[in-house]
């Protein structure tokens, strides 16, 4: 995908979660919709659906029983990739180790 391909995708993700309202699902562990508006994952990623990538519920399926998902979620968020998901490429992230690893022991405490 070409990088104005990505900037339209992240336009359009970012679009729909201000108009739609996401990210404002009911039993989110507290801080964790804080953390992801801080630090722009609510431009590509709702709670509760799909929008340019995956939602965090479905993350939190996804990888809920999984013992190494802290380490490869935490490595996944710095590096970026595509695949997973689908075709549409995450880009790396620039964010501190702790805060995202925050995230994702939050995320991992969803029901």
């Amino acid at each position: 995908m070409t990088p104005k391909k990505n900037q339209t995708a992240w336009a359009l993700g970012l679009a729909v979660v201000l108009f739609s309202g996401a990210g404002q699902a009911q039993n989110v562990p507290a801080g964790l919709l804080e953390k992801l508006q801080k630090n722009g994952c609510t431009g590509c990623h709702a709670i509760d659906k799909k929008l340019v990538g995956p939602s965090f519920k479905e993350m939190a399926i996804r990888y809920k029983n999984d013992k190494t998902a802290d380490a490869k979620l935490v490595a996944k968020i710095k590096a970026g990739g595509s695949g997973s998901w689908g075709a549409i490429p995450m880009p790396p992230q620039s964010i501190k180790d702790e805060e995202a690893k925050a995230i994702v022991k939050l995320m991992l405490q969803m029901p």
